[in-house]
């Protein structure tokens, strides 16, 4: 096999390995390692070469302190408290999607459509991390708009792959910038930085039965189209 088509495979590999792992091992990912990851992420491009992405990484103590934080506030139905505007009701086939991944992972976990308790317990481990032993928060400065946050999507693709080529799973939380204030306050976030969203990220817990649940993708000609 020629070297381009060894590159192709690997990246072929690890682009259909990264996936939404919902349970994690408590083992932290070691610092060196942490370390690795988090350079190899810098590597992803940005419109000017501004680079605007701002990461704090919690581990231990800290990740402790902000999941609890955060899941309180969640548990206690406390109004969201968002640095930018979170996405209504998806239409058409988008909401299609969202609902069909949700009856996934409801499958997978054996939660049934019509146990709120279930479903709302389903929705609080959002807050704390999955039980992730490690969170990543993506933060953007206060002058960024969409094109910055295009370029922070980037380096978070960037960073979830580098993270699965060390055996390290990962899950892109939305919900994690749903309450910025909380966040900021537990981290001591300096003036002029917004939180746009966070990765929990460990060691997947293979026995968990969130991680059995699977989504599809779309179709090249469904999402994509060539003009000769």
């Amino acid at each position: 096999m020629s070297e381009d088509q060894n590159r192709i495979e690997t990246l072929d590999g690890l682009l259909r390995a990264r996936r939404s792992v919902r349970g994690f091992r408590p083992d932290p990912v070691p610092a060196d390692i942490l370390r690795r990851i988090f350079t190899m992420a810098g590597q992803a491009p940005s419109n000017c070469n501004v680079q605007p992405w701002v990461v704090h990484v919690v581990s231990g103590a800290a990740a402790e302190r902000v999941r609890t934080a955060l899941h309180d506030r969640a548990r206690a139905g406390a109004a969201l408290s968002p640095d930018y505007p979170l996405t209504g009701t998806y239409p058409g086939h988008y909401r299609t999607r969202q609902v069909e991944a949700a009856k996934a992972l409801f499958a997978a976990t054996g939660v049934a459509r019509d146990d709120l308790p279930a479903r709302t317990d389903s929705f609080l481990r959002n807050f704390r991390f999955f039980d992730a032993p490690h969170a990543a928060f993506i933060l953007m400065p206060d002058w960024a708009g969409i094109r910055e946050a295009a370029d922070c999507g980037m380096y978070a693709q960037s960073l979830m792959l580098a993270m699965t080529a060390h055996g390290i799973g990962s899950c892109a939380q939305g919900a994690l910038g749903h309450y910025a204030d909380v966040v900021r306050g537990a981290l001591d976030v300096p003036d002029g930085h917004r939180i746009l969203f966070g990765i929990a990220f460990g060691y997947e817990d293979e026995a968990h039965p969130a991680n059995k649940a699977r989504t599809d993708r779309a179709a090249l000609a469904d999402t994509t189209v060539f003009h000769d």
